[in-house]
């Protein structure tokens, strides 16, 4: 009996191993579908950071040219508000000139500032402001 017992355990200790395999074979297939649906979710990833940087680029473009299309019209308006401000002083400057002129005071202040008036001119001996000591 003692045989028949032994047996008796192998058997039942075969057939939980069985269960035990099977179970394992189940997982195995279980993670093998798991590892096939992370692959395609990382695949489906991948594609999408690729689209992305594509259209970053793009973006990335389109703002250097927007950059340097709005640094050349600054440049442009500088320019022409330079140029037009060069006008303003010339005609004022310009209006300032005849005023001067055809004013009656501003006559006189242009005569005496361009006419010479003879003077006499005398050279003196410069004293020393040190006395020397006797």
């Amino acid at each position: 009996m003692s045989e028949q017992i032994k047996v008796a355990i192998l058997e039942q200790k075969v057939v939980d191993f069985e269960r035990l395999v099977l179970k394992l074979d189940d997982t195995i297939t279980k993670m093998s579908e798991v590892n096939t649906n992370i692959s395609r979710m990382i695949a489906v990833h991948e594609e999408r950071i690729s689209q992305q940087e594509k259209t970053d680029e793009v973006l990335f473009d389109k703002l250097d040219k927007l950059r340097d299309k709005i640094d050349n019209d600054h440049n442009a308006l500088l320019n022409k508000i330079n140029f037009l401000e060069r006008k303003v002083w010339s005609a004022i400057g310009a209006i300032s000139v005849v005023v001067i002129l055809f004013n009656v005071k501003g006559q006189s202040i242009v005569k005496n500032l361009l006419s010479t008036i003879p003077t006499s001119v005398t050279i003196e001996e410069v004293q020393p402001f040190i006395r020397e000591l006797p």
